[in-house]
């Protein structure tokens, strides 16, 4: 008899909600820093927003769906984020998650989860 092997979510094979919660830290750290980006954090509730982004990447890895937030247009139409502003949020995930030391393979699933979104939440 045969087994096939059971594969683990991404969301459970970096380190399930711990991880998710240092990822989502040190991301925001990082875009705060970002001179760029930060201005879309002015007078903003971070700690709401770290909810709803920890929210989001446990369901988009494979976690629970605790995700009650808005869709992805309508939570970043009134932005006016660009593509800059999108390359280097991105860039600082990439770094966040080598940071942690989550394998690159690992990293290119999680990019190719969240590169789709771009469409909805670049608008400028």
């Amino acid at each position: 008899m045969t087994t096939t092997p059971v594969r683990t979510s991404i969301f459970d094979a970096i380190g399930g909600a711990p991880a998710i919660e240092a990822a989502t830290n040190l991301l925001y750290d990082r875009l705060l820093a970002d001179p760029l980006v930060s201005r879309h954090f002015v007078g903003k509730d971070l700690r709401q927003l770290k909810s709803h982004m920890r929210a989001f990447l446990a369901v988009a890895l494979g976690g629970a769906d605790l995700y009650r937030g808005r869709d992805m247009w309508s939570a970043h139409a009134s932005l006016n984020i660009t593509t800059a502003d999108w390359d280097a949020t991105v860039g600082h995930l990439v770094a966040t998650l080598e940071a942690l030391n989550v394998p690159a393979d690992l990293i290119d699933e999680i990019a190719s989860r969240v590169l789709p979104l771009k469409d909805q939440i670049v608008v400028a």
